[in-house]
């Protein structure tokens, strides 16, 4: 916190880092599921932690951990007791989710083990500010999804619905550029609805906008990137990294406040290809290459004259 205004802390910053990532190596951390007979204090820490959908109250708490179709697992550290590292909610589906509320709901049936083919990483959060800077979310993943294999053979894909944080801010900037790289006329006309919440709010107009901001949306993932060269989206940065391909777009998978503010809605999908993780990796460190499926090439494209450079 008092490297903005002092950097001359930051060789003590960097040597503060090391330790940690020595301290913290994941060697010495331990996976725990969070269920509903965790103890109290440790469930009060999740519902204090989440940082992507807020945790209501305990019945919303024990939505998300008790049915036999919802998991939750933590990182700790045997010097921190029952303080979590960082943690991860897990639904179990037949398919690959396109919208957030219904993995929510208060009221929906719960899906026999079965008939789940499908572990949807939908929330991860980091618990310790302090520990800012050094990643356990690729080890968690990778750890969950076998614990998982081996629990639940009849699980087959494991992937991610997540936010785009700043969706919103980079289409607001790409809005303003004359002449545009990526939308045209009508594109632009279609996104005032954007700008009245309750015209964008109308399901025909969210059809006629669906298409252009996915259009968008891969341009963003695609293009987008930040001063390093890499991903602008910080949660595009963390799944790729970790070797997951982007699979799907999909526009007003978040009506929430949040989701609105932040994404106009926007949700995503990382598929977690348990056999081409490490080259997915490997691609992304040394070249930034975003490893995604066609779907995306086809939604960047889709609607423009072939004649197009778009």
């Amino acid at each position: 916190e008092l490297l903005v205004k002092h950097p001359e802390l930051a060789p003590v910053d960097h040597d503060f880092i090391h330790l940690l990532v020595s301290w913290f190596n994941r060697g010495f951390l331990v996976l725990r599921r969070i269920d509903w007979t965790t103890p109290a204090n440790v469930l009060e820490k999740i519902i204090t932690y989440e940082a992507v959908h807020a945790i209501n109250d305990w019945n919303d708490l024990r939505r998300r951990t008790e049915p036999e179709d919802r998991r939750c697992f933590a990182f700790f550290h045997p010097s921190l007791g029952d303080e979590p590292l960082i943690f991860v909610e897990v639904a179990l589906t037949r398919t690959l989710p396109a919208a957030i509320a219904p993995l929510l709901a208060s009221e929906r049936a719960i899906l026999p083990l079965k008939e789940a083919t499908v572990a949807v990483f939908y929330s991860i959060s980091n618990c310790q500010t302090g520990l800012k800077g050094i990643s356990f979310g690729n080890f968690l993943i990778k750890q969950v999804a076998e614990e998982l294999k081996r629990d639940l053979p009849g699980l087959s894909t494991f992937a991610t619905l997540s936010p785009a944080p700043l969706f919103a801010r980079w289409l607001a900037n790409l809005r303003g550029h004359v002449p545009n790289p990526i939308l045209d006329e009508v594109d632009l006309i279609t996104l005032y609805a954007l700008d009245n919440p309750e015209l964008a709010a109308d399901l025909a107009m969210q059809a006629r906008l669906a298409p252009v901001l996915a259009r968008a949306a891969a341009a963003y993932y695609l293009e987008a990137k930040g001063t390093d060269g890499k991903p602008l989206d910080p949660v595009a940065r963390f799944h790729l990294g970790n070797g997951a391909r982007l699979e799907k777009i999909h526009p007003f998978g978040d009506l929430s406040a949040n989701g609105l503010r932040q994404s106009h809605g926007l949700m995503v999908n990382y598929l977690y290809d348990l056999a081409a993780i490490e080259q997915n990796h490997e691609a992304f460190s040394e070249t930034g290459t975003v490893a995604h499926s066609t779907e995306i090439t086809r939604s960047k494209t889709r609607g423009k004259p072939a004649s197009s450079k778009n």
